[in-house]
């Protein structure tokens, strides 16, 4: 993705915050790097450059604005989008894996040596991984000293750190002002008492339809794992050190994200997580501005502008939902999924409210035998041996799996078809150009619409929504 400097101008003299997260703007003469939405006075074309990514600017000598927050706006939609070598790196180091296995994890995911995925994450992003991994734990350090009230040592670990000390001279660093200096200048937003959640803001581009989105969570909500009071959504989830809860709900123009942990150095993976969850990095304008192009989506787009495309944070548990729920309503799939959490889901140690459980794992599931489910044998066989996959690492599901490679595998199990591996690929590894033409809702919205609402017509039809086939697909879905 290069950037058209001139283009990049023109965006930081507007001002516009929808440009936020797509690259930063550095200012030779100061040595700041900026959001492109930031107040001050619009430098000088000549004085400026603008990267990528805020780790680039950092290599190049460069500080966060004190000013305009670079590092509280929302991620760049471009890296969630992508399904390339590039984007898939960019959402593993988000979600914490080279803090927590090193740059060598990272190749072993990618399929490539450490030598390519630096040589491509240079080439493209302008920075290697290790730069973005601190450049992304600087970043979390100052939303947490910002913004929460938990002791200078937690932060230092919650955001990634192996040691204060390296946390101390990172962000003095990078941001011209030690840890305590950072603290003082403001009062947290979040006071935290002891041993209570830790809670965070996470940014969001506008418009967020936020009651779409959580009556789609809520409604598909298992007790035990997700349980929604009111306007917040609680899940639990399986993180690399350990169990936690996230509680989510709409403050203002932000998202209220409370986290109950059992490891401190999980906190910066969960946010991901959270993010992942609700889409908030998606750019609602660029999307609006494609699908409201097309004569049948236009009024369902007008009607509901940032509808989301909500993923989903754990593969596993999706993919034994979409198995679960093939050929019968939601509200059954739901009844099923909660038989299983109440069988075989692992107690949390730190329950929540109503969320008491983690939902099984892979390997608990692929050791059951098909009467356990019920539904038809050959389904729970299905399931069985899908969850074997994903249990001795022949299959991943997350955000930085190769989509068509694990849409692929999945097929090849036996009694999983297109649509459980479409659904899959939507929401557990994040796809959004995935588009289910046989499904019972999308063919009930075709109808309504007053289209051929066949498999192959509605296929055919959705050509022309591409690379956002999934987000018309959820506009197609509410319609109902």
């Amino acid at each position: 993705m290069l950037l058209d400097h001139d283009q990049c101008y023109r965006m930081i003299q507007s001002r516009d915050p929808r440009f936020d997260g797509w690259f930063v703007t550095a200012v030779r003469t100061t040595g700041i790097y900026c959001r492109p939405s930031c107040p001050a006075i619009t430098p000088k074309r000549v004085n400026v450059e603008f990267f990528l990514a805020a780790a680039t600017a950092q290599s190049n000598g460069y500080r966060a604005c004190k000013r305009c927050r670079p590092d509280a706006s929302p991620g760049s939609p471009e890296w969630n989008a992508r399904a390339d070598v590039v984007g898939r790196a960019m959402r593993l180091i988000a979600d914490g894996l080279v803090d927590r296995g090193g740059v060598g994890a990272l190749a072993d995911r990618l399929g490539y040596s450490e030598r390519q995925v630096h040589r491509l994450l240079v080439a493209e992003v302008g920075s290697g991984p290790l730069a973005l991994a601190r450049a992304q734990r600087a970043q979390t350090a100052r939303i947490l000293i910002e913004t929460t009230s938990l002791s200078i040592t937690d932060v230092a670990f919650a955001s990634g750190f192996q040691s204060v000390r390296q946390f101390n001279d990172t962000v003095r660093e990078v941001y011209a002002a030690s840890p305590s200096e950072l603290r003082s200048a403001k009062s947290p937003v979040f006071p935290a008492e002891a041993g209570g959640p830790l809670t965070v803001r996470l940014a969001c581009r506008e418009p967020f339809d936020s009651a779409a989105m959580f009556d789609f969570l809520g409604a598909r909500a298992i007790p035990g794992t997700e349980h929604v009071d009111g306007d917040v959504y609680r899940r639990s989830l399986r993180l690399a050190r350990g169990n936690a809860v996230i509680s989510l709900s709409v403050v203002g123009e932000a998202v209220s994200c409370s986290l109950v942990l059992d490891d401190i150095a999980d906190a910066q993976a969960a946010v991901q997580r959270a993010r992942r969850l609700l889409d908030l990095d998606a750019d609602p304008a660029r999307i609006a501005d494609h699908l409201g192009a097309d004569p049948l989506l236009a009024p369902l787009v007008a009607k509901r502008p940032g509808l989301r495309a909500p993923a989903h944070p754990d593969g596993t548990e999706l993919l034994v939902r979409a198995v679960l729920g093939q050929q019968v309503s939601v509200a059954g799939a739901r009844t099923l999924a909660s038989r299983l959490v109440a069988a075989h889901g692992e107690p949390l140690a730190n329950p929540v409210g109503a969320v008491t459980h983690a939902f099984p794992d892979a390997a608990t599931i692929a050791g059951l035998s098909p009467h356990d489910f019920a539904m038809p044998r050959a389904r729970g066989a299905a399931l069985i041996d899908a969850c074997a996959h994903v249990a001795d690492g022949r299959l991943v599901l997350d955000a930085g799996s190769d989509r068509e490679a694990a849409a692929a595998a999945l097929q090849a199990v036996r009694g999983i078809g297109p649509w459980t591996a479409g659904y899959v690929a939507m929401r557990a590894l994040g796809d959004p150009d995935v588009f289910l033409p046989t499904d019972v809702g999308v063919r009930n919205a075709l109808s309504a619409l007053g289209v051929d609402s066949s498999p192959k017509a509605a296929a055919s039809l959705a050509e022309r929504w591409r690379p956002w086939r999934s987000y018309a697909l959820h506009h197609l879905w509410a319609s109902l």
